[in-house]
C-alpha cells in the first residue's frame, strides 16, 4: 500500500504505475486529493483527511471487455460491507457506482481502463472515495445529497479501519470469481424495482429500473417502452414523484464513476 498525504489523484498515479508495469493489487491511499474527479470530469472535493479515497490495479484475464463493470461492483460492494462491519450501517447500492445511505451519497467509485494491449493484458484501476468522519456543521447544498458515516454512525468512522475491512472484503470476492461477483451485485443494486429519472446529455425521461443486463446495462421500463442505458446519471425517485415520459488518452475510457460528495447538479 502506497500512502500519500496529498495527491492530485490516485486514480492517477495507479494508472501511471501499470503503465509502468506495476502488478495486480497495487493499492494507493491519500489523505487529500487536489485533482480528484468522478463521472464526467466533475471535481471530487472532501475535507482532507475526512475520508478514505483509495484506488487499486486489478489485472483480470479472465474478465470479458463487456463486463468490466464488475470491477466497479466488487469495489463498491466491498466499500459497503466495510462500512457495515466498521460504522455499524451498510449502504445500498445505486446503479452503477454509487453507495448510499438514507438516499444520501456516501461514497462513489470510479473505474477507469488501459488497454487491451497487443498480447490482451490491461490495466483496471478502481478508485473509490468514502465520506468516514466529516463535520456536522455542513452547508445545505451538500447535506441535502451526500452523508458521511460518522452521521449515521454517531460516532467518529476511521479510514484506516474501514481501509483494511473494504481490502479484505474485496480479496475474498476476487477469490470467488466474477459470476458470483455478478450475482451478488445483482441481488444487492437497489436501483432494480426503484422509480428513476435518467439525464442523458441530450434527454432525460423517467420509469421503473426493471434490471442489470449482462454487460451491466440498466433496463428502464418508460411509457414509450423499454430503454437501455449504458452511461448517464440515474435519480432514485420517490413513489409519489414518479411519473413516464419520455479522455485525453484514447487508450483510456471511464467506466463507471461518481464522487463520495457528488456534484449538486447530479
Amino acid at each position: 500500500i502506497h500512502r500519500f498525504a496529498t495527491i492530485d489523484s490516485t486514480n492517477n498515479w495507479v494508472m501511471d504505475q501499470a503503465r509502468s508495469g506495476a502488478p495486480d493489487g497495487l493499492v494507493a491511499v491519500a489523505a487529500e486529493q487536489t485533482a480528484g474527479r468522478g463521472r464526467l470530469g466533475r471535481k471530487w472535493i472532501a475535507p482532507a483527511g475526512g475520508s478514505l479515497l483509495m484506488s487499486v490495479l486489478l489485472r483480470p484475464t479472465s474478465l470479458p471487455a463487456d463486463r468490466l463493470h464488475l470491477a466497479t461492483a466488487a469495489v463498491a460492494m466491498a466499500g459497503a460491507d466495510a462500512l457495515g462491519l466498521i460504522a455499524g450501517v451498510t449502504p445500498s447500492l445505486k446503479w452503477p457506482n454509487d453507495l448510499l445511505i438514507s438516499d444520501k451519497k456516501v461514497a462513489g467509485v470510479l473505474t477507469e481502463v488501459d488497454g487491451p494491449t497487443e498480447n490482451g493484458s490491461m490495466a483496471v484501476v478502481v478508485g473509490i472515495g468514502i465520506n468516514c468522519t466529516w463535520p456536522d456543521d455542513l452547508p445545505p447544498e451538500i447535506s441535502d445529497i451526500a452523508i458521511a458515516a460518522n452521521h449515521a454512525a454517531g460516532r467518529p468512522v476511521h479510514t484506516e479501519d474501514v481501509l483494511d475491512s473494504l481490502l479484505e472484503h474485496l480479496a475474498n470476492r476476487l477469490d470467488a470469481g466474477w459470476n458470483t461477483i455478478a450475482r451478488e451485485y445483482n441481488s444487492r443494486v437497489a436501483t432494480v424495482g426503484r422509480d428513476v429519472r435518467v439525464e442523458l446529455a441530450d434527454e432525460s425521461f423517467t420509469g421503473m429500473a426493471a434490471e442489470v443486463e449482462h454487460d451491466g446495462a440498466l433496463i428502464v421500463i418508460t411509457d414509450a417502452g423499454p430503454r437501455r442505458v449504458l452511461a448517464g446519471d440515474v435519480v432514485h425517485l420517490r413513489p409519489a414523484s414518479f411519473a413516464c415520459s419520455p479522455s485525453s488518452n484514447p487508450a483510456t475510457r471511464s467506466l463507471a464513476s461518481g464522487p463520495a460528495k457528488p456534484d449538486p447538479s447530479a
